[in-house]
């Protein structure tokens, strides 16, 4: 463990060495290549040094225990040294868990009312807010890219892109299917309905992670139909893109003109094909899939939100909050923290 963590010190300073040099200070891409790497590795570079102080801290007040005089505050000391050590151990154990190398990424999200009509529509709008709302709090942006609306609320579909640090990083876990139990507005006789909308979470794909052939594409053009401002009805500025050996079908129609509705489809289409490329990957390893936080797969269930009691269910970790209306307002991060402290512990049992 410590041998790993000497050798990511060593890189760190390579690459603080590198980034003082002059030629590297006129290279902006090579800057900013470095100072990326460097930011990863700054966590478990600092977290070794102070553990390394610690361990010189205690073999000192373990010394200073001999002499009579000091022995009962260099007890003490011990005692509190031991205790920083053995947190800092627990730390280092988490630093060095190979992390997800999109962590770091924006993400492409989208969301379809599934079972339940005109109810689950008005549920996947909800969960829209909801995300929209956490993005805020962790001061992220939230941008629509497609949205068709449902004809009692909410959305029958909706695509948005979440841009900002590590937003995958927090918002992987969120992928399957959310089941809502409620009285809908429209229940005359107050029946509890259950109904679920379907969450797609992927990263975004920077170029290097997918080409696209432009022959492999059929653009098609036609007038937008849903919300997006004045004017936007009124022109042939959406945009569809079918990917044609995967028959991947995007659509985008939020923007004024042609050519933004056509950027955010290419987008979009990326961040499929790449998210269908990872799962493939995992299929092949095999044990990751297994291991992982729920299958991505939008079938599964993965957590009930229970409007009569308050009480939102995350089935995959049995994490249960009676705070339903706080987590519709965005406060997430109780389930997402507990979500990532899972999937922690899972990838140290797989390490070990």
């Amino acid at each position: 463990m410590l041998e790993r963590l000497k050798a990511m010190e060593e890189r760190y300073n390579q690459l603080n060495n590198e980034l003082m040099q002059q030629e590297t200070l006129t290279n902006i891409q090579r800057t900013t290549e470095i100072s990326k790497e460097m930011s990863e590795l700054e966590e478990a570079v600092q977290t070794y040094r102070h553990y390394r102080q610690v361990i010189e801290d205690l073999e000192t007040a373990k010394e200073m225990q001999k002499d009579p005089e000091l022995a009962e505050m260099a007890h003490e000391e011990v005692e509190s040294l031991t205790q920083e050590k053995e947190a800092l151990d627990q730390k280092i154990e988490l630093l060095l868990v190979p992390k997800d190398p999109n962590d770091g990424k924006n993400i492409i999200a989208e969301i379809r009312g599934a079972a339940g009509g005109d109810e689950a529509n008005i549920f996947a709008g909800d969960l829209y807010r909801m995300y929209q709302k956490y993005a805020e709090k962790q001061g992220w942006k939230t941008e629509v890219l497609d949205a068709t609306e449902g004809e009692a609320g909410g959305f029958s579909q909706i695509q948005f892109m979440i841009k900002g640090k590590n937003v995958y990083s927090k918002l992987k876990y969120e992928s399957g299917s959310h089941r809502v139990q409620r009285v809908p507005e429209t229940e005359s006789q107050g029946r509890i309905q259950t109904s679920t909308a379907t969450v797609l979470i992927m990263p975004e794909a920077e170029d290097v992670n997918i080409e696209i052939n432009p022959q492999d594409l059929r653009i098609d053009i036609f007038r937008s139909s849903g919300c997006g401002g004045q004017g936007v009805n009124t022109t042939d500025s959406a945009v569809r893109i079918t990917h044609l050996p995967t028959n991947t079908v995007v659509t985008c129609q939020n923007e004024r003109s042609q050519i933004q509705n056509k950027e955010q489809a290419m987008k979009v289409l990326k961040a499929r094909l790449y998210e269908a490329e990872l799962q493939r990957q995992e299929e092949e390893l095999g044990t990751e899939r297994r291991n992982k936080i729920g299958s991505g797969n939008r079938a599964e269930k993965i957590r009930t939100y229970n409007y009569p009691q308050n009480r939102v269910t995350d089935h995959r970790i049995g994490f249960t909050s009676n705070n339903l209306d706080r987590i519709m307002n965005g406060d997430l991060e109780d389930i997402i923290e507990a979500l990532i402290t899972e999937d922690q512990k899972r990838k140290l049992a797989q390490e070990e």
